[in-house]
């Protein structure tokens, strides 16, 4: 363990602690509102610094480079589709969320479907999170730092003591953060480290290709077009694509559209905006960010793969299966790539980075998990006439407890063959169906609440049997299991709106507006909708035969038909926006 990378990578976190203690001491953390929603006070940069750095961390660094190590760019689609609905939440969600006031998702169930629908929306949040989500925060956490730093070769430990040593200081850490400082340290210390970790994520790549290269980019470029050009390909093509490209539009859509749209451990940044304008502007940035995002959280893995294949870093072997087929420990290509190419002052600093993106996702989740605690279980099942400040001290309670139980789970995650995979459809069983309540709760204005009674327990157990039981074998044909994540959407929407046309609502639901925040829309928020929209249709095309795959003299032509195609399309959407808002005052 180098002694300049331990020393920057303390300067850094302790600057990050102090800072964001100076920013949050005048903080009124007895107060409801104060603690779970900063007050409503947080500007669009904040927004998008938090909502970008608790998404970007370990589990995705590690995890999806891990993917893009073994299957190549098609695993792209996790991110660039997430951009998609990150649109959608500023446009159709975030208008709806804001006009109501609400601080948990929830709250927004309990409004159009009544109390029984908050409880059971709850207690299937908090299984989520503690089961699909903050274990592997911790984990990858884990592995990712112990492997920059060398904790096992450091310490004289096994690699799964190493392991377990840094699981156990991340949840210690993280915890302080969200359990003492509430929503307005996690956003402050997200932003800082955002910044960070943007900075030394683009970094990776660009160190990655002139290692690969021998000291030139370009070189480093060649090797990854000429040697091994279908791992850039963009749209999983063929029958062995872990992520075929007809997935975009079934269960890749709809499971980022949960997560972004309704999962509340990202959404509950938004809710502390000042405004929907500011709100908007930090969602639509940070869908900004995701698309740019692909150079980190993708092509590491790729380069990874090259290194491997060229002796440059060597990837263990997790195990070698009956039929003597070697399976790699995928989710150890990024640590060791980042390990290989930072120099030690760099990778202290970019530990700190990373050790802050692993506190954003798990701090972030538990200030939500201690935030539907608190608001939808304690105060409305336990103990009905809380205060706000005993509110606030049963979330403390609980979001310790739960550091404690996501402690003992996180490493035993190990035996996965895929992280980013596994996190992915466990989160499928449960999120698909909340996702359908909700829509049907905004689609339809008659829908009852036994709608999503039903639906809810009958898209879990379809999900859970055909996928974990049947193996995606549905008798008749066997599908994709993001696809069955498509399929279960359509048969819960059909449930439900047929028990709406046997039962409706005797008067139609109306969303009020309770005043608590300005819902005026950000003026801009359509042209920067299009602008991310033809941003991945560059991306995409870019990343096919039509780009950079297809070789010889038509390749530069085909660059500059795609991007120049791009270019007049968003001027004439442009032109079209401005005269539509001319037309307004006229």
């Amino acid at each position: 363990m180098n002694v300049i990378a331990v020393t920057t990578f303390l300067l850094f976190t302790v600057m990050v602690a102090v800072i964001s203690y100076y920013k949050t001491r005048d903080e009124d953390l007895g107060h409801s509102t104060g603690y779970f929603l900063a007050g409503r006070s947080l500007s669009w940069i904040v927004i998008a610094g938090s909502l970008f750095l608790t998404n970007i961390s370990a589990e995705q660094l590690t995890g999806l480079n891990g993917n893009a190590f073994a299957s190549g760019a098609c695993v792209m689609a996790w991110e660039t589709i997430a951009s998609v609905a990150m649109v959608a939440m500023a446009l159709f969600f975030l208008p709806r969320y804001m006009k109501r006031g609400i601080t948990t998702v929830p709250q927004f169930l309990e409004d159009r479907f009544g109390k029984g629908m908050r409880t059971v929306a709850s207690f299937i949040f908090l299984y989520a999170l503690i089961i699909g989500f903050l274990p592997f925060v911790l984990y990858a956490g884990g592995i990712t730092l112990g492997k920059l730093f060398d904790v096992s070769g450091a310490l004289h430990v096994s690699e799964s003591a190493a392991i377990w040593i840094m699981v156990i200081s991340i949840g210690i850490v993280g915890g302080c953060y969200a359990v003492f400082g509430g929503l307005k340290a996690v956003a402050v210390s997200d932003t800082i480290n955002g910044v960070g970790l943007v900075i030394g994520g683009f970094l990776i790549p660009i160190l990655a290709l002139w290692k690969l290269g021998d000291s030139s980019i370009v070189a480093g470029w060649n090797v990854l077009l000429e040697e091994a050009p279908e791992r850039l390909q963009a749209a999983g093509v063929g029958s062995e694509a872990p992520v075929p490209w007809h997935t975009l539009f079934t269960g890749i859509l709809i499971i980022n559209i949960f997560y972004w749209c309704t999962n509340q451990a990202i959404v509950q940044r938004t809710f502390g905006a000042k405004n929907l304008a500011e709100g908007q502007k930090g969602v639509l940035f940070a869908s900004f960010l995701k698309v740019l995002g692909v150079a980190m959280l993708v092509l590491p893995g790729i380069i990874a793969w090259h290194m491997h294949q060229r002796g440059i870093i060597t990837v263990p072997v997790k195990e070698i299966t009956e039929t003597g087929e070697i399976i790699l420990a995928r989710d150890m290509a990024y640590p060791l790539l980042v390990r290989e190419v930072l120099p030690p002052w760099m990778t202290g600093f970019f530990g700190a980075v990373m050790f802050g993106a692993i506190l954003s996702s798990f701090n972030s989740g538990l200030n939500s998990m201690a935030t539907l605690f608190s608001l939808d279980i304690y105060k409305e099942i336990i103990k009905k006439d809380a205060t706000d400040a005993q509110m606030v001290r049963a979330g403390k309670i609980f979001g310790a407890i739960l550091i404690v139980i996501c402690i003992i789970i996180a490493p035993f995650i190990g035996k996965a063959e895929g992280l980013y995979t596994l996190m992915r459809t466990i989160m499928a069983v449960i999120n698909v169906p909340i996702l359908a309540v909700i829509l049907m709760g905004v689609l339809s204005k008659r829908a009852p609440a036994l709608a999503g009674y039903v639906a809810i327990p009958f898209g879990m157990a379809f999900f859970y049997i055909c996928h974990f039981v049947l193996k995606d074998d549905l008798g008749f044909i066997k599908v994709h299991w993001l696809h069955l994540a498509g399929i279960n959407l359509l048969l819960m929407m059909a449930v439900m709106y047929l028990i709406r046309l046997i039962k409706p609502l005797p008067v139609p639901y109306e969303l009020k507006y309770t005043g608590d925040v300005d819902v005026t829309q950000w003026k801009y928020v359509w042209h920067a909708s299009w602008l991310i929209i033809v941003l991945l249709v560059i991306l995409y095309t870019s990343l096919s035969g039509l780009g950079v795959i297809g070789t010889g003299e038509k390749l530069t032509r085909n660059l500059a038909i795609i991007w120049g195609s791009a270019a007049v399309l968003l001027v004439a959407i442009f032109a079209k926006l401005r005269a539509k808002k001319t037309e307004q005052y006229l």
